[in-house]
């Protein structure tokens, strides 16, 4: 069953089993305890030990930017002040540079389990705890032209890592690579995908990333997302105050965020 993570009614975060019904079971020291839990509200599946990020790891995404295709995965990094969870707003930064530039790209994410350094492609795959749905929110001006060619600031602001609504589990997930990943935006849809269509798969990311670095417990991994960005279109398409993005994975659920203004 999936986990779930939340604030209960008297404010304290607990971690639950979601049952087909919809019903959260209340779990204390990972064990299920039978008692129904009373959620106020849903946080992000997991509190990161660390982000990291895959850039351009889908072809027809390279294409559509007039990029060329990596030889090895393009990581990046986003701060863990950036996560919010299921229905929290991603709010535009007050720092935008001449207008609209924020952007979606929804993604799946995956999380390491166990801590892990060195592991190989066919081994690795052992230390997912599970998989959630991400949605890689990027400041394009900032991310092209104001990071001195890195994308953390671009891609690192409060709030530009939504992640949720659950975390299923590797062992009822048995495949990374077949699973259809759509975004919507104000209710059109503008990515469309299999993560079948990854240039690197799941399994040689984690053993890239593992490569002399160790992996945290608690370690999310974003694993680059599929065509249809807002930035390469014509007019662009970028986040404004009212719009809400809904970011959906088959067999994992749907991650919807409103979009408001600067706090």
């Amino acid at each position: 069953m999936p986990l779930v993570r939340f604030v209960d009614e008297q404010g304290e975060v607990c971690w639950g089993r979601e049952h087909a019904d919809g019903a959260v079971e209340l779990v204390v020291d990972g064990q299920p305890t039978g008692r129904a839990a009373s959620v106020a509200r849903l946080l992000a599946p997991v509190a990161p030990t660390n982000v990291f990020c895959i850039g351009r790891n889908y072809p027809a995404h390279v294409a559509e930017t007039g990029a060329t295709t990596p030889e090895h995965p393009v990581v990046f990094m986003k701060p863990t002040t950036a996560v919010i969870g299921p229905g929290e707003p991603i709010r535009l930064p007050a720092c935008q540079l001449h207008g609209p530039e924020v952007d979606y790209e929804g993604e799946l994410a995956v999380v390491i389990g166990r801590a892990v350094r060195d592991v190989s492609v066919d081994e690795v795959l052992g230390c997912v705890l599970g998989y959630t749905v991400a949605n890689d929110v990027s400041a394009r001006r900032w991310q092209k032209h104001a990071g001195g060619g890195q994308w953390v600031r671009g891609k690192g602001f409060d709030t530009f890592c939504p992640l949720g609504p659950r975390l299923v589990l590797a062992s009822e997930l048995v495949d990374p690579q077949a699973l259809r990943l759509r975004t919507v935006l104000n209710g059109q849809t503008v990515q469309d995908a299999s993560t079948a269509e990854m240039i690197f798969s799941v399994a040689q990311l984690l053993a890239f990333l593992s490569t002399d670095t160790t992996l945290l417990p608690g370690t999310v991994v974003l694993t680059g997302t599929p065509p249809g960005v807002g930035f390469v279109r014509e007019p662009p398409l970028f986040l404004g105050p009212g719009d809400e993005v809904a970011v959906t994975i088959d067999g994992i659920g749907e991650l919807r965020n409103p979009v408001h203004g600067p706090s």
